[in-house]
């Protein structure tokens, strides 16, 4: 077998010792820790293709560390518990919680040498560190959220989420998502006026997501309606996605409202980053985490103040906002440590860009260029219907319609005329 990177945690100096020679006699890169506050630092820095875990150690134990980096996302490789005082209950314990194997003290060689071989094949086909929405936090706003997913999983009724553009939608559809069965992402909204079945057919057993609703076109939603109609027969689930709130859905015309009636029986708002900010020191650590796995970037701790000043930005763009921030931190701070130097020059680059964006147009670029025109015509007749306190004739004159075909327009934008 390759050499594979494995980590021995275990407070005791002799049995480190011990097995991390065995191991190096197999081929294989072996790296210790002694405690589970050293086995934290290493896991952040390094993926291991395997850990060999003590349950007792005296800072925390392992069951403890194993259920942290569960909840973290950081469970992606087999973890081997290792105990001289081991129960059936805790063997059972840790491997529901996602221990792979159980070994009890003293640990015989070969048990040792089989164990671990079959762990490693385990480790190939195992997925990689990813941002999800156990990652996302364990703030009681996120904790909560994830209950009503849950709720709803059980369920195959089609879901709309509601979030800010650039959040944490899709990793709340992908919670829904069973491993294994079709994701078909929507890109190509066309396929829903033109090849609705072919969809389904694609997603049996599976999910569509549909990334935005006020996307689609009158005949697309048509092809929508057909995929919530008969999705069940297909035991698929359909997840819609906006950036709007349901008022905002209600008051626009082009969104068919048959739809949305069908829509609305089941929808989540999904909180923005600055709604739950306790929860970013642990996420920048998992994206930097992430990005170290998958791009090869040296890892990099964060001081303090460095997370704090994190934590308390304003995250206008949300997670990906977020994302490349903490890219950008990794690519251009210079020392082993980012600090708060470091956040503070990075966070001027992304503000200023932000606030030159909201300032001088306040429609978002990043949409379908219908529905942006259908923003910004909208947002000029709001504006001049203020400017001329709702006076239709100055209105006309202004916009250079007639009174007939500006009422029409109005109407089609569903921009209420107030009297």
């Amino acid at each position: 077998m390759a050499s594979r990177n494995i980590m021995v945690v275990d407070d005791e100096v002799g049995i480190r010792e011990l097995l991390s020679d065995i191991l190096q006699d197999e081929g294989h890169r072996v790296i210790t820790a002694e405690n589970a506050q050293v086995a934290r630092e290493l896991r952040l820095s390094t993926r291991p293709d395997l850990v060999l875990l003590d349950i007792w150690m005296p800072d925390c134990d392992g069951i403890s560390l194993l259920k942290e980096w569960g909840n973290a996302g950081l469970l992606n490789m087999p973890v081997v518990m290792m105990s001289g005082h081991g129960t059936i209950d805790t063997a059972v314990e840790a491997t529901r919680i996602g221990a792979f194997d159980f070994l009890e003290k003293p640990i015989a060689l070969q048990k040792l040498l089989k164990t671990v071989n079959t762990a490693l094949l385990h480790a190939d086909t195992l997925p990689k560190t990813e941002v999800n929405l156990v990652s996302l936090g364990k703030s009681q706003l996120i904790s909560e959220l994830k209950q009503r997913l849950e709720q709803v999983s059980r369920l195959q009724t089609p879901l709309l989420l509601m979030g800010k553009k650039g959040g944490s939608i899709e990793l709340c559809a992908h919670f829904l998502h069973t491993p294994g069965t079709p994701w078909v992402n929507l890109t190509e909204y066309e396929k829903l006026s033109s090849t609705p079945l072919e969809i389904l057919e694609q997603a049996r057993e599976g999910v569509v997501f549909v990334e935005e609703l006020t996307a689609l076109s009158k005949m697309q939603q048509k092809g929508l309606n057909f995929l919530l109609s008969n999705a069940s027969k297909y035991q698929a689930r359909v997840i819609c996605a906006t950036s709007h709130s349901m008022p905002q859905l209600i008051e626009n015309a082009a969104v068919d409202q048959s739809l949305l009636q069908l829509l609305s029986h089941t929808n989540l708002k999904v909180p923005c980053l600055n709604e739950h900010r306790e929860d970013i020191p642990e996420l920048v650590l998992s994206i930097t985490t992430l990005l170290t796995e998958s791009s090869g970037l040296a890892y990099k701790e964060y001081d303090v103040a460095a997370l704090n000043a994190l934590r308390n930005a304003d995250w206008t763009g949300d997670l990906k906002q977020l994302e490349a921030v903490v890219q950008n931190l990794m690519l251009t701070s210079l020392g082993d440590k980012i600090t708060l130097e470091d956040v503070s020059r990075v966070l001027e680059q992304f503000t200023d860009t932000q606030a030159m964006m909201e300032v001088s147009f306040p429609i978002d670029l990043s949409q379908p260029l219908r529905t942006a025109r259908d923003d910004f015509e909208r947002y000029y007749f709001k504006h001049h219907m203020k400017s001329v306190n709702n006076n239709m004739s100055k209105l006309a004159d202004i916009s250079g319609l007639e009174r007939t075909h500006l009422y029409r327009k109005l109407k089609q934008l569903g921009v209420s005329i107030k009297g």
